[in-house]
């Protein structure tokens, strides 16, 4: 085999690792993950603004999204939009906001969100009668976040959810709660 023979062989063998690559990557982007970037201080301190996100697209194949959920989904105002929000409110269910705090179903007990709100949320909303086969969502971060409360149309349909938020890898690689 001469110079010339052995530099194609070499140049095609490396084409197609790059070939297979780009498909492998595509085909992963498209059917298992999707991946999102945070644009605002919506859902701070558990996803800080700028952070990027790797989202299960299989999470909810045979399971349905449950409340505490975090999920990126296409925002119902701009569905070229992708959103990064927390599941709320379930299918069939009442969502009222009283003094800040989240009733379900006119509960006398507000939701116990202490593991993810850090700040006093302030306001009334609702109530808001989720859809069968949707989700009412809010930002963790109630005082700065456009969610389910303040679009046109306030629910997300299941398969407008993309996927459930998996790890962050950028700036800082962690687990996503």
């Amino acid at each position: 085999m001469n110079k010339e023979t052995s530099f194609a062989r070499e140049a095609a063998e490396w084409l197609l690792v790059i070939a297979i690559s780009a498909v492998l990557a595509f085909c992963l982007d498209k059917f298992i993950i999707v991946n999102a970037k945070i644009p605002s201080a919506s859902m701070e301190p558990t996803i800080m603004t700028g952070d990027r996100l790797i989202g299960n697209r299989l999470a909810y194949i045979k399971n349905d999204p449950q409340r505490g959920d975090i999920v990126i989904f296409l925002f119902p105002d701009n569905e070229k939009e992708y959103f990064i929000k927390r599941v709320i409110g379930l299918p069939g269910e009442t969502v009222s906001i009283r003094a800040g705090k989240v009733y379900i179903n006119d509960s006398e007990e507000p939701l116990d969100e202490s593991a993810y709100l850090t700040v006093t949320p302030l306001g009334d909303f609702g109530p808001f009668e989720v859809p069968e086969g949707a989700y009412f969502m809010m930002g963790d971060n109630r005082n700065n976040s456009m969610d389910s409360r303040y679009w046109n149309r306030p629910y997300v349909y299941k398969d407008k959810i993309l996927g459930k938020a998996w790890a962050r890898y950028f700036p800082h690689p962690k687990t996503v709660h």
